[in-house]
């Protein structure tokens, strides 16, 4: 396994973890519970954890499809962009969750202003990082790429298009 096929295989774990691990933890703090809310910051933890090598695993994968056919480096750029703001976001979020977690287990009743913090941060990581997964996924992607200019390879303003609109013409 290559640093590329990391990249894609741990990817989605923060995004769809944090998603689900907000969720819980709202509904955790909804009813009241420590031990869901505990759980759900644990997660929030691994998630941000996760994220340190699907970023540092970026720069190689970027390495290992810049040439490839299709592939536009504005496409690629835009990905890097939203990736260094979405990880700086996870660090937060990691850092409240730990220090969220830490609270309820020297507490016995659940820090709302702590963890609404940690659920607002969580909410926008969430879309940061769905952003960024969204990017990186028109990176090969052609069939999400609607309306986007492919710069490589392509001459002006044209849109890229498929082999099926290619043999009607």
């Amino acid at each position: 396994m290559d640093t590329t096929h990391l990249h894609l295989l741990l990817n989605h774990f923060p995004i769809i973890g944090t998603l689900i691990a907000i969720v819980i933890l709202a509904y955790g703090v909804l009813v009241d519970s420590r031990r869901t809310a505990k759980i759900s910051l644990a997660v929030l933890v691994v998630m941000s954890l996760i994220a340190i090598p699907v970023f540092l695993t970026g720069e190689p994968a970027e390495e290992s499809v810049e040439k490839l056919p299709g592939v536009a480096e504005s496409i690629i750029e835009d990905h890097e962009e939203a990736a260094e703001v979405a990880i700086w976001m996870m660090a937060v979020l990691g850092v409240l969750a730990a220090l969220s977690f830490v609270n309820l287990i020297s507490s016995n009743k659940i820090n709302k202003s702590l963890v609404g913090i940690t659920l607002f941060v969580g909410f926008i990581t969430f879309g940061a990082m769905a952003r960024t997964g969204y990017l990186g996924g028109q990176i090969r992607h052609s069939e999400i790429r609607q309306g986007i200019m492919v710069k490589n390879g392509l001459e002006g303003n044209q849109e890229q298009s498929t082999p099926s609109e290619k043999d009607d013409d």
